[in-house]
């Protein structure tokens, strides 16, 4: 049996969406065995097979249309002529669209990126931590996609979508914070904050201003991050800024 588990986990590792598509059931004769799977991305391409021929195009059709609703169903196919089986049996399939909500990126792995990664874990978001500190990383919820390397790396390979990409820099250095939030002002984001003080802010916005940023660009910029003064606690902090990125994502205004 070929590893779908496993590739499921390479995609959430890479932030792609699939759909996974199972038979989830049999009657008669059919092409394939009730568990079959077949993985499907965004643009069709696929991994298995729940029985190939016009059948499997048809299938991964719909794993197209769901994903890009982000929904999950399951419908029956008759194995006739619309399907192009002459087996005259029926086949149920499952369709799961996997990776298709908001993802978070936490870079940094200090005290209050755990706390944040904790409070959402259990949330919408597909939790990220980027650090190059594999002691931090290795504290992580089993949960949470960790990558254990340079920031600046991981953002120069990865792919944002601004309607599903929420981002918070944190890092244990101002240095490498204000180099990461210009390097991601030129990503496309759903939400970018920093972490820190006003006065901290307005000395990055001097900064990144002598870099050529735009004043527009900077305005996309969210400092201090969080709903409020709730606290300096990590605990507190993730709090604060957990109901932040779920009131955005969920259409609440604060």
């Amino acid at each position: 049996m070929w590893d779908w588990i496993g590739q499921i986990e390479k995609f959430k590792q890479q932030s792609k969406p699939v759909c996974l598509v199972t038979v989830a059931g049999v009657e008669s004769s059919a092409p394939r065995e009730i568990g079959a799977k077949m993985l499907v991305l965004e643009d069709g391409a696929f991994l298995g097979t729940i029985g190939g021929g016009n059948l499997e195009l048809l299938a991964i059709e719909e794993a197209k249309k769901q994903l890009n609703q982000g929904n999950s169903t399951k419908i029956r196919f008759p194995l006739g002529a619309k399907t192009g089986q002459c087996c005259g049996g029926v086949m149920e399939l499952l369709f799961e669209s996997l990776n298709t909500g908001p993802h978070l990126y936490i870079f940094g792995a200090g005290h209050v990126g755990q706390s944040i990664a904790r409070a959402l874990n259990d949330s919408a978001f597909s939790v990220h931590v980027v650090d190059e500190r594999s002691e931090w990383i290795s504290q992580l919820p089993e949960n949470v996609i960790s990558h254990a390397m340079d920031p600046e790396i991981f953002i120069s390979q990865s792919l944002f979508n601004s309607l599903k990409t929420y981002c918070l820099v944190l890092t244990h250095r101002h240095d490498l914070d204000e180099t990461l939030i210009n390097i991601l002002l030129k990503k496309e984001t759903r939400y970018l904050g920093l972490i820190g003080s006003e006065s901290k802010w307005r000395r990055f916005q001097q900064r990144l201003s002598a870099r050529g940023v735009s004043p527009k660009k900077l305005e996309q910029v969210k400092c201090p991050i969080g709903i409020g003064a709730l606290g300096k606690s990590p605990g507190e902090i993730a709090i604060s800024v957990g109901a932040e990125l779920l009131q955005l994502h969920y259409g609440h205004s604060q």
